[in-house]
């Protein structure tokens, strides 16, 4: 992290997702891997990537030769104000925004298995470095990139979004391992459509998860006719990136209705988005924007707090904003009366926790009248010591008052609080809150201590102030299987070793014709190591003979596994 001081401001409940990138177990054929699609993709998106592409990679620290390591990709990327870190997979997507919104790219730390090139159903280095990265060196999507994060962080998710995220991952991860036995894969998918069909209607983290996909990860850009990429999940992926211009994949040009396109990140897309510009993201997003409770607030934001189910901010009008689990209100002609939270809250401005109002002096839940003062001519927020005065408000007396909703306030008013000019809360002792009948705080609670603001003007997910809140995100238990080499495998992965190095070097060509013997007799069905050895031969202009016989024998193994034709063919021509 002494790389890139973005990282050191980083909130704590975030740090518990990052990982050590594991540099020193990635295999020789790890990185041939890297380097088989590095060049597939430079050769092919140079033509049909968004222009910042290619440019990108350099300015990003993303090298086509070999994986990448988080240190130097750090070093480069605070060079554009951004960061990186390695997660274990998929990371719940509340925490993967907040991430983005801290200019910090999420790198999955595992690379796709030879048998998985050209599409991976779990994210992974290739998606992450070099399908991310490379375009946030554009300064207009880097500024859309990091207001999506910091919009997507407050969205209401469901307790529903969670069980499908775990399953999704699940699944991914089952995927991700050629080891794993099919009847896993069949009961997991079945898992997965279950959860999906038993979703019930979509949360605001649903809906903008819609709009990341369709943009970030699958986004196209341009003439609708003939677009160019920039998602990363097209920009990663060889299969999909020529798939794109597929008749059958159909292409619709950008909106809001894009939220409604829901998707299957295990399998290919069957349609893609066409944005004219990367101006226009924004202006969509900022539609989204205004259908969310963090936008609209009201009862309806109070609404989806308490059906989250979860640690919700509501800000009142005055700007002090309430973070903890609410559960209960009272409405007064359709408008919000009182609120209440259970368990831990607390009480923040601007984002900030207030002196003396953490969760532990707000252990057992915090509940407040939301509206107007009787007989005062402002709003609550705007009042004065004269106009409290004149209702009969005043500090160090006993006072009586009610609300236009109806809620009455009894008790001894110790102190008011301001901050910039607007008053937010009034602490009483021997207090009596009631309405009508209903008895909402009596004095044996102890000190009363209530909010002032005529509404909630913003509802959102997660609290205000995360590190006073002490916000604790636990890393999901399921862990990405770290695949068991056999010993052959691990022989075949020293040969593609000493070949890199004889590449590097420059030198030893002599032992070509051994290691392809080997490779001949002992690994027939590895086409990759064949395809260096090709371009090895070929660049230094060695053993043209063994290349005729290298190619034989690719042809032999394209008729009997039909499936590696593509690669095979593709590889030759790089």
């Amino acid at each position: 992290m002494a790389t890139n001081p973005i990282l050191s401001r980083l909130p704590k409940h975030l740090l518990q997702y990052c990982v050590k990138q594991p540099y020193d177990s990635y295999t020789w054929q790890d990185h041939a891997v890297w380097r088989f699609v590095m060049r597939q993709n430079v050769n092919f998106l140079s033509r049909y990537a968004h222009e910042k592409y290619i440019q990108g990679l350099n300015d990003t620290g993303i090298s086509i030769e070999k994986i990448p390591d988080m240190e130097t990709m750090n070093t480069i990327l605070s060079k554009i104000g951004w960061a990186a870190v390695a997660v274990d997979g998929f990371i719940p997507p509340a925490a993967f925004m907040e991430f983005q919104a801290h200019n910090v790219l999420v790198i999955a730390a595992d690379i796709r298995t030879i048998d998985q090139i050209e599409y991976t159903p779990a994210p992974d280095i290739i998606h992450e470095a070099a399908g991310h990265a490379p375009i946030i060196a554009d300064v207009e999507y880097a500024g859309y990139l990091k207001y999506f994060g910091e919009i997507g962080s407050k969205a209401f998710s469901s307790s529903s979004d969670y069980e499908l995220y775990e399953a999704i991952r699940h699944l991914s991860i089952l995927k991700a391992d050629p080891n794993t036995p099919h009847k896993e894969i069949i009961e997991a998918e079945m898992e997965l459509s279950m959860k999906e069909k038993s979703m019930g209607i979509p949360s605001e983290m649903a809906l903008i998860r819609n709009l990341h996909w369709w943009t970030v990860e699958y986004g196209l850009i341009g003439d609708i006719e003939n677009p160019k990429i920039y998602g990363a999940g097209l920009l990663s992926s060889i299969g999909e990136s020529i798939n794109v211009f597929n008749k059958d994949v159909e292409k619709i040009a950008y909106s809001i209705d894009a939220v409604d396109y829901n998707f299957d990140i295990t399998k290919p897309q069957p349609q893609l988005f066409v944005t004219p510009d990367f101006k226009y993201l924004t202006q969509v997003l900022e539609e989204f924007v205004n259908r969310m409770a963090y936008h609209k607030g009201g009862i309806e934001g109070l609404l989806k707090a308490i059906e989250s189910k979860n640690t919700a901010t509501c800000v009142l009008s005055s700007g002090l904003e309430i973070s903890g689990t609410f559960t209960d209100y009272l409405l007064h002609q359709n408008q919000i009366a009182y609120f209440k939270t259970t368990g831990p809250a607390t009480l923040n401005f601007q984002n900030k926790l207030l002196n003396g109002h953490d969760k532990k002096y707000h252990n057992d839940g915090f509940g407040s009248p939301v509206g107007r003062i009787k007989n005062t001519k402002k709003p609550p927020r705007l009042l004065t010591d004269s106009d409290l005065e004149e209702v009969g408000i005043i500090i160090g007396k006993a006072v009586d008052f009610s609300f236009e909703s109806g809620v009455s306030v009894s008790g001894v008013l110790k102190s008011i609080t301001r901050m910039n000019s607007s008053l937010i809360l009034m602490s009483l002792t021997d207090c009596f809150v009631r309405y009508n009948e209903v008895i909402l705080f009596k004095p044996e609670w102890g000190p009363y201590d209530m909010a002032v603001g005529e509404s909630i003007v913003s509802a959102y997910n997660g609290p205000a102030d995360p590190d006073g809140f002490g916000l604790d995100y636990m890393p999901p238990k399921e862990k990405t299987h770290k695949i068991k080499h056999t010993e052959s495998q691990l022989r075949l992965f020293e040969l593609y070793g000493v070949i890199r190095k004889i590449r590097d070097e420059k030198i030893n060509f002599g032992r070509i014709p051994a290691i392809w013997q080997t490779l001949k007799n002992e690994f027939k069905d590895d086409w990759l190591l064949s395809i260096e050895l090709i371009e090895l031969m070929q660049i230094n202009h060695v053993h043209p003979i063994l290349i005729n016989e290298i190619l034989d024998s690719l042809n032999e193994l394209k008729n009997r596994k039909p499936a590696l034709k593509s690669l095979i063919e593709k590889g030759l021509q790089t």
